[in-house]
């Protein structure tokens, strides 16, 4: 009795713990879900749409509206000169700045005043200064108009600029730049025949100096041209290569037949 009471047991746990529970057991075991929620009373009714929510205003503080900002005026826009403002202050204002000549056309539409009135305030200032036997002049050069050195006290300064160091041309320097001036735009080849040398190293000098630039290239041979610049003009004075001297009393017999052997 005491051998079989065991695995009866054994076999009764079995047989408990493989039967299924029936469908009905199961949704009876099931906790119930309130799905209808007129049956929870939690569960507050739908406000009617449109309705004011305070609660959500509370909650969430309205939005402000952007303000559209007007658009900004362009910055290049020309103001007039006032009347009564001294222009020819203004031209000295900008004059003393000015790194190159400027014309009297650019002066006018930068200023927006009449063309013949900026003329007759930079003569007045000319004039003036001149006058009262300043240390600078206000000249026309190179097609425009500039602050430079008065030439009685150009000596003073070129002991400030060069500290003692030469700022003249050499011979061959002053040769080469005539033909430039006279011959642009020129190839290299052209000028090292009219002077009978290569003038390699004369040109990159002057192109150092600022005198001659680059200006192309010749379309037959596709050597670089030269040409004198504006600071060329302002150092000798003039408006324009137009104004340079007659050149034809200073030239040897012998230029004409060595441009035709150049072209040939």
């Amino acid at each position: 009795m005491s051998t079989s009471t065991p695995a009866v047991r054994k076999r009764g746990r079995k047989t408990q713990m493989s039967e299924e529970p029936t469908p009905e057991e199961i949704e009876a075991w099931r906790p119930k879900l309130a799905t209808d929620t007129a049956e929870r009373a939690d569960v507050p009714a739908d406000e009617p749409v449109g309705d004011h929510d305070e609660y959500a205003q509370a909650l969430i503080p309205a939005q402000p509206v952007p303000e559209v900002e007007p658009e900004p005026e362009p910055a290049n826009t020309p103001v007039p000169v006032p009347e009564d403002v001294d222009l020819g202050a203004v031209l000295e204002a900008i004059l003393m700045i000015a790194e190159e000549p400027l014309t009297e056309e650019f002066l006018s539409s930068v200023l927006e005043r009449p063309r013949s009135q900026v003329r007759e305030t930079l003569g007045r200032l000319s004039a003036e200064y001149t006058g009262d036997g300043r240390g600078f002049d206000l000249r026309r050069q190179a097609g425009g108009w500039r602050f430079y050195t008065r030439a009685d006290y150009a000596r003073y300064v070129e002991r400030f600029v060069t500290d003692g160091a030469s700022a003249r041309l050499t011979k061959a320097a002053l040769e080469t730049l005539a033909v430039v001036a006279y011959r642009q735009p020129v190839t290299r080849g052209r000028i090292s025949a009219i002077r009978g040398v290569n003038c390699d190293g004369v040109i990159r000098t002057l192109l150092a100096r600022g005198l001659v630039e680059e200006c192309g290239s010749d379309p037959d041979s596709t050597a670089t041209l030269y040409r004198t610049t504006t600071l060329f003009l302002e150092k000798i004075g003039l408006d324009s290569v137009d104004q340079l001297p007659e050149l034809a009393p200073f030239l040897p017999d012998d230029v004409t037949d060595i441009e035709d052997d150049e072209q040939s």
